[in-house]
């Protein structure tokens, strides 16, 4: 069922809910994502959980004329879904930088339960400064976003069995953007400290991380009370879009421990 709610700023909040299970799983794209992304796991878990799929703010269906572009914001947006859904046990499901949100949004949401972060948050000792971004990124998307696309983001974002049908669609749907917005969207990854925000984390937070690079689990365990990740090997940074059933299975493992 499609519905909307409001954010902190005024936003226009999209969100997808289905199922009617105890447990509400809030799931959260990645940047230039949308609700689509998490298509295959609605399928799987939806006959067992409340399954919740949201648009943060600039992305999807969701209002995209906010002013102040700040990760408070984005957990914001969390925590009007969260609140509009009304439930005792939430666990939020982050991909991406929005990994980085759901820490924050579940300092302001007490019913969530433990956090599932996706290909995200790898190690928590390595920072990357909005300098550094802007040198490496965002001086590329200004210059030629479509280039970027094709042939820088590639890279980073997908390996080596990747599906071709997986790259071509997300390519098509970043290309939708416009690169000054996309680099409003993702900067607010960049101006704010997650560690001194995983140090307030008490929860516990599981990850389901591509093998492309390596997790820190000691790095992350500095910070965050209760961690732990599992590996799926040969996929990028969609390991739901690429390995769909396995992903879902892994995830269904860790769903059933939690809950």
């Amino acid at each position: 069922m499609e519905k909307y709610t409001i954010s902190s700023d005024g936003q226009k909040i999209h969100y997808r809910e289905s199922g009617d299970g105890g447990t509400a799983i809030i799931m959260i794209h990645g940047w230039l994502g949308n609700t689509e992304w998490w298509a295959d796991q609605q399928k799987y878990f939806a006959p067992k959980y409340r399954v919740i799929q949201i648009d943060l703010a600039g992305h999807g269906k969701s209002d995209s004329s906010r002013n102040d572009w700040t990760s408070s914001r984005y957990a914001d947006d969390i925590k009007a879904v969260a609140d509009a859904i009304d439930s005792q046990n939430i666990i939020l499901v982050g991909h991406s930088m929005s990994g980085a949100y759901v820490l924050e949004a579940s300092l302001k949401i007490p019913q969530v339960k433990a956090l599932v972060l996706v290909d995200t948050l790898k190690n928590l000792d390595e920072s990357f400064t909005e300098e550094q971004a802007e040198e490496i990124m965002f001086s590329h998307y200004r210059t030629d976003f479509k280039y970027a696309v094709e042939n820088f983001l590639p890279q980073y974002l997908f390996a080596e069995k990747t599906p071709a049908a997986v790259k071509e669609r997300l390519q098509k749907e970043f290309l939708q953007n416009e690169p000054e917005m996309v680099i409003n969207l993702l900067k607010p990854l960049y101006k704010t400290d997650f560690t001194t925000i995983a140090e307030q984390v008490q929860i516990p937070v599981i990850a389901i991380n591509s093998d492309a690079s390596p997790t820190n689990i000691d790095a992350n365990r500095k910070y965050l009370k209760d961690y732990n990740y599992v590996t799926m090997t040969e996929v990028g940074h969609y390991p739901m879009l690429e390995k769909p059933e396995e992903f879902n299975t892994i995830l269904d493992g860790i769903l059933k421990k939690i809950v």
